[in-house]
């Protein structure tokens, strides 16, 4: 790549899941079994399309690495990222496999269940990171310099394989689990030198394999079992980043919830955006806090 080529690369990558969100949500609260009225939609969705969406409502121009099928529903789900002025140029196309899905029931009382159906991203396995190595974005020995955000839909095998890669030894590393079912996924990735690891409380307690009272106590423990920076979400309790210096906590304001899918895609990315404003510390943690519950009310914030 020419000097000039590098100038024009995106400078945030969103390497994982992008699909449509099929999600039921109710304001009664609901258990296994209930019936009950609500409202069905379908959105663009997924780790990395959740995260890059709300990069750019903070202004910031995100491309993103995944697999979108070449049926119908991807080449709707394209037009509607595009709309959304996100560069998804960089997309392997699969001729044969169908766009990747994911079904939530969310009551008043928090997410009930929901089914991710991302079997055509772990298919495709590492064909989504051909932009890293050919050149399109970088090479095996002019890796990818910015930053990049990566989620745990991938396989164990992928993430594994991204963790010892020379195509991730240069960029800013955020890297967040799917959902906790996905956390211990992120196990190889732990020790990465360059990485910054967001968790909730259930998902650090999956990865250390016990329990913690709150997030102050899960993020010094990740640190000190090897992870470089850390970032923790206790729901609508205390939060923390802590790292091998530092460890400061935030508590994000109280609000009435009217959705949660998304919630910690949400506060990653705006972590991402504060941090890129300028802001560290307690006051990066604080304001991507006040994001995430601004989402989890069914506001927008940018």
């Amino acid at each position: 790549m020419s000097q000039a080529d590098m100038q024009k690369l995106p400078e945030i990558l969103c390497i994982g899941s992008v699909l449509w969100d099929v999600i039921g949500r109710s304001t009664q609260a609901m258990q296994a079994g209930s019936d009950v009225p609500g409202r069905v939609t379908r959105l663009p969705g997924g780790v990395a399309m959740n995260i890059a969406m709300t990069l750019r409502r903070f202004d910031l121009r995100p491309a993103l690495l995944s697999v979108v099928g070449q049926d119908s529903e991807g080449i709707e789900l394209i037009r509607k990222a595009e709309a959304l002025d996100l560069n998804m140029n960089f997309l392997y196309r699969s001729e044969d496999l169908p766009t990747d899905q994911y079904l939530a029931i969310e009551g008043s009382n928090g997410m009930i269940a929901a089914v991710a159906d991302a079997h055509s991203l772990e298919a495709v396995g590492d064909k989504i990171l051909a932009p890293l190595e050919n050149g399109l974005l970088g090479t095996a020995e002019r890796p990818f310099e910015g930053l990049i955000a990566l989620d745990g839909n991938l396989t164990v095998a992928l993430l594994a394989q991204i963790a010892a890669s020379p195509l991730f030894t240069k960029c800013d590393l955020r890297i967040a689990p799917a959902s906790p079912g996905k956390a211990e996924r992120l196990l190889p990735l732990l020790g990465h030198k360059g990485a910054t690891l967001y968790v909730n409380v259930e998902e650090a307690e999956l990865l250390c394999q016990q329990s913690f009272s709150d997030a102050q106590v899960a993020a010094q423990t990740l640190v000190a079992r090897g992870s470089n920076r850390v970032l923790v979400t206790h729901g609508p309790k205390v939060a923390a980043l802590a790292d091998s210096q530092v460890c400061v906590l935030a508590a994000p304001p109280a609000v009435l919830p009217s959705r949660v899918t998304g919630a910690g895609d949400t506060f990653m990315a705006a972590h991402i955006a504060a941090e890129l404003r300028g802001l560290r510390g307690v006051k990066a943690l604080q304001s991507a806090s006040n994001s995430a519950a601004a989402y989890v009310a069914g506001k927008s914030e940018g």
